[in-house]
């Protein structure tokens, strides 16, 4: 078979899709950003349980919250995700350290990672047509 590349535009079932999936990483970004630049308990405890000084929440929250707004504007988005991956990639490897449960913790990453490139896929004809999918 050969490989094809797709630079028709999407559907509008698969736009809004995407839109969905996008939107609901921003939120998730947004949230877990925040409650980290206030620096609340839970954030502390989680940090201190995962082998981190509980200083570092506030600039990793500044951090969150950047790639969600980066992430999120369209024009923006492919850097936001690329970035948002080296973020995830990181959660799961602490997760991996220090055994937390797979599928509600370790796996976590990979869900929002997933959601965050197929809203991606799913809005954006030059992105889907970089990739060698085949039919």
């Amino acid at each position: 078979m050969q490989a094809t590349r797709s630079t028709a535009p999407a559907s509008g079932a698969a736009r809004w899709t995407g839109r969905l999936l996008r939107g609901l990483v921003v939120l998730f970004l947004l949230f877990d950003g925040a409650i980290k630049v206030v620096e609340m308990e839970v954030v502390k405890q989680s940090l201190a349980e995962l082998g981190y000084p509980v200083q570092i929440a506030f600039g990793l929250g500044v951090l969150t919250l950047a790639i969600g707004v980066l992430y999120a504007i369209p024009s923006t988005s492919v850097l936001g995700a690329i970035l948002l991956t080296g973020l995830l990639g990181g959660a799961m490897a602490t997760h991996l350290r220090v055994g937390s449960p797979v599928f509600s913790h370790l796996l976590f990453g990979l869900y929002i990672g997933l959601m965050a490139w197929g809203g991606l896929l799913l809005r954006d004809a030059r992105l889907r047509a970089l990739l060698p999918l085949r039919r």
